[in-house]
């Protein structure tokens, strides 16, 4: 991918369609899981040469805003975050110098075409049935694809995601397979309570997980040790689009963010 210079919209419009084509691709020939509970697992879902491009076009610690978790549980006591994050929409990312800015808009709007969206519900019908009912595929979703930064300390506890959620992605962005200890884990919820691990996705290079969000889609992640440097992924959620309150809330969210996000920047430091 050339990050020399800005893209012309037509330019643009060739790099993302061909983008959405490896990733429905990927999508497609992803290996389904029934246990612990149904999901894919995804391998080189980006071409060699556009993660390549991911890898160099890593933004700066400081152009990444606070994630704070449910109850602040990525914030440590003495202030640090454990996880950041860009959303990789194009007014967020607006800020990123000219050739990092190219490569996450195509990315951005890659994981948030129709054609991708659609290849997920496709692959992940099973469960989205389950859930939803024979018309899974006419509940709308909305998509929000954000690049995540975790550093030493972060952890999440065993959690099924919130029921706003339809479907939860998460692809790795590791520059080799040095730590594939890291990836996240998925849990069994037995009789008695107990949420025993039962396998793990490999922290490595170009791949990750897909899931419909469920009553069972319990998973974690242990805390990132100090060996690590930087854990980052992208974390590419639909949120349910259906009825008037999801549809305001998901454009909401989105706004403002988008408000905070540029506060920040024009905040005195």
């Amino acid at each position: 991918m050339d990050q020399s210079v800005e893209f012309s919209r037509a330019d643009r419009a060739r790099a993302v369609g061909r983008l959405c084509d490896f990733i429905v691709r990927s999508i497609d020939s992803a290996r389904a899981v029934e246990a612990p509970f149904y999901h894919l697992q995804l391998e080189r879902v980006f071409p060699d040469d556009v993660y390549a491009s991911m890898l160099a076009a890593m933004p700066q610690a400081s152009d990444y805003r606070p994630l704070y978790g449910q109850n602040q549980c990525n914030v440590l006591e003495d202030g640090t975050h454990t996880r950041v994050k860009i959303d990789l929409f194009p007014e967020y990312i607006w800020h990123l110098p000219a050739e990092k800015r190219v490569v996450w808009d195509i990315v951005g709007r890659a994981l948030c075409s129709e054609a991708v969206k659609a290849a997920f519900v496709r692959r992940l019908a099973p469960a989205l049935a389950r859930r939803f009912g024979p018309d899974y595929a006419k509940v709308g979703m909305y998509p929000i694809a954000i690049l995540t930064r975790d550093v030493p300390g972060y952890k999440i506890d065993p959690h099924t995601d919130s029921r706003w959620k339809g479907i939860t992605v998460q692809l790795f962005l590791p520059r080799d397979a040095s730590h594939p200890d890291i990836g996240t884990i998925f849990h069994e919820k037995l009789s008695d309570g107990s949420l025993p691990k039962r396998t793990q996705m490999k922290f490595v290079p170009n791949s990750g997980y897909a899931f419909a969000v469920g009553e069972d889609t319990w998973h974690s992640a242990d805390q990132v040790g100090p060996e690590v440097t930087t854990r980052d992924s992208i974390l590419h959620t639909y949120f349910v689009d259906a009825g008037l309150l999801r549809v305001l809330r998901n454009r909401g969210k989105r706004i403002g963010n988008f408000l905070r996000n540029e506060l920040r920047h024009y905040a005195p430091r």
